[in-house]
Order: C-alpha cells, then sequence, then structure tokens
C-alpha cells in the first residue's frame, strides 16, 4: 500500500478509536467492558500513528500518539502513557518542534513522577537540542541542560555511577560553553573548574582535564589578566600534568603578551598553536575576545 492509503487507513483507525472511546463512556459500558474499548481505542491510535509515520505525515502522527498516551493515562498505565508521549515527541520534532517539546514534557513529569530521572534527564536533553537547533533559544537550552545534570548527579548512588557522571558532565559543559558565549563567565569558569576536578584523579578522563582547566583559564583572562594568572597557578597545583600540556605553554604565552600589549605575539602564538589543534569555534571566539582588549586592537581577527 502506497502513502497516501495508509494515511486514508490511519484516519479510519482514528475514526473508529473515536467511536470506542466515546462508546466507553456510557454507562452500561462503564459497567461492562468500558476499559476494554479504551485499550481497543489505544491500539488502534497506536496503529494510526505508525501509519501517519509512513506517510510521513508527522503531525498526525504526532497527534495520534498523543491520543494514545491520555488513554493509556486513563488506564492506569504510566509506563506506555510517557512512551506514547515519547513517540509524539518524535513525530512531531520534524513537523512542530514546540509541541514536541510539549509531548516531552509530559513524557518527563511521568517519568519523574515514577522516580525514573535517569530517563527524565535524557529527554530533558533532547528539549535542550530542539531550543538550540530549531527554536534557537539559548537560555532555555541551557535551562533543560542544567535540569538533566541534576537528575544524572541525583542518581550518582545508582549502579551506574560512571555512566550517569560522564553523562552530568556532558550536560554541564554544554551549559559551561553557552555561558560563557552569553557573557556569564563566573558560571562558565564554576563548571569548568568542577568537571576538570572531577576528572583529573580519574585514569580514562584526566587527559580532558587540562582542556576544563584551559577553558576555565581563558574565562578568567577575558574577565581580568590577574585573575588569570592567579587560576593558572591554581591549576598547575592542583594538577601537575597540566604544566606540560600545550594548553597551559600557550596561556603562558598569551599572558605575556597580552601584559606587553603585543598583538603580533600573542596572534603567533595562537597561530603556533592552531597549526597543531585545529582552534574549534568557541575557542576562536574566546580567543579574540582578549585579543580585543589589547590596545589598538578593535575587531581584530587571529590571522
Amino acid at each position: 500500500m502506497d502513502s497516501t492509503g495508509k494515511e486514508r487507513e490511519a484516519v479510519q483507525l482514528m475514526a473508529e478509536a473515536e467511536k470506542r472511546v466515546k462508546g466507553s463512556h456510557s454507562f452500561l459500558r462503564g459497567l461492562f467492558g468500558g476499559n476494554t474499548r479504551v485499550e481497543e481505542a489505544c491500539e488502534m491510535y497506536t496503529r494510526a500513528a505508525n501509519m501517519f509515520k509512513i506517510a510521513k505525515n508527522w503531525s498526525a502522527a504526532g497527534n495520534a500518539f498523543c491520543q494514545a498516551a491520555k488513554l493509556h493515562m486513563q488506564l492506569q498505565s504510566k509506563h506506555d502513557s510517557a512512551t506514547s508521549f515519547v513517540d509524539a515527541g518524535n513525530a512531531y520534532k520534524k513537523a512542530d518542534p514546540q509541541e514536541a517539546i510539549n509531548c516531552l514534557n509530559a513524557a518527563i513529569d511521568i517519568y519523574t513522577d515514577m522516580g525514573r530521572f535517569t530517563i527524565a534527564a535524557k529527554h530533558h536533553i533532547t528539549i535542550a537540542e530542539i531550543y538550540e537547533a530549531e527554536l534557537v533559544d539559548i537560555e532555555k537550552a541551557i535551562a533543560h541542560y542544567e535540569q538533566a545534570a541534576d537528575y544524572y548527579k541525583g542518581e550518582e548512588s545508582n549502579r551506574q555511577v560512571g555512566f550517569v557522571a560522564d553523562s552530568a558532565n556532558k550536560c554541564l559543559l554544554k551549559v559551561a560553553a553557552y555561558a560563557a558565549q552569553l557573557e556569564q563567565y563566573q558560571k562558565a569558569i564554576e563548571i569548568y573548574e568542577q568537571v576538570g576536578t572531577n576528572t583529573m584523579d580519574n585514569p580514562l578522563l584526566k587527559y580532558s582535564a587540562k582542556e576544563y582547566f584551559f577553558k576555565a583559564a581563558l574565562c578568567h583572562f577575558i574577565v581580568d589578566e590577574l585573575n588569570a594568572k592567579l587560576a593558572l597557578e591554581k591549576y598547575e597545583e592542583m594538577f601537575p600534568a597540566f604544566t606540560d600540556s600545550r594548553e597551559c605553554k600557550l596561556l603562558k604565552k598569551l599572558l605575556e603578551a597580552h601584559e606587553e600589549q603585543n598583538s603580533e605575539a600573542y596572534t603567533e602564538a595562537v597561530k603556533e598553536f592552531d597549526s597543531i589543534s585545529r582552534l574549534d569555534q568557541w575557542l576562536t571566539t574566546m580567543l579574540l575576545r582578549i585579543k580585543k582588549s589589547i590596545q589598538g586592537e578593535g575587531d581584530g581577527d587571529l590571522k
């Protein structure tokens, strides 16, 4: 059957499901088999949703999954209701980002009520990604990444401690990166220092710690050169391996160039670093902000 045929069949199933739901509300039906009709309607809405998906009618699929979710809740089946809300959210993601967020929030409410915080955290991340990519609302993306990190951290006492801590760190690093871009440097510094401290004693993760201390130092540098010097000393003392890193050596060259107000030396140090480790957009932005504080730089670049 082609997609048009599937869509037609889905519409018929939706109508039939609606009839079952209405029928379940009558007094006699309520006494004798009302729930059975609601269960049948649930199944029909889900089948219709999957047919709408085949036809790529994402809004209709999302709506059908939503109807199923509400009926599952009526039947006291919380897990099935949450699953259907997530399915609805995933369908709506392709057509209506705000409606996708509404459905995922409904699923999150159910999962948190059930104490399933790790699953709730995962869906907060999906919402954050929608705000990042589709709705471009960074403040709301930050809020959902923070909530996800809080839920993951709350689950650290459970068995999957390594996975949970790693997931929490990934969310926090997203928050730190955005906070720095929005010039909320103190917030970014606190997160980078926290994650750096958490990872520096872990044999598998300690290699990453230098990157987090490097980013924290850059945030300090944008605010105040002296703060950056003091922070650098603190990080070297806390994490001696940082001293030999290319990131630490770059920071020292940048601090020296900045102190001398020598933009050429600053640019040369950045270019040398970039020739071995390519700078990403975030690092480029931060390094440019520092460079602009060198006298006479105006809107300079790093070339």
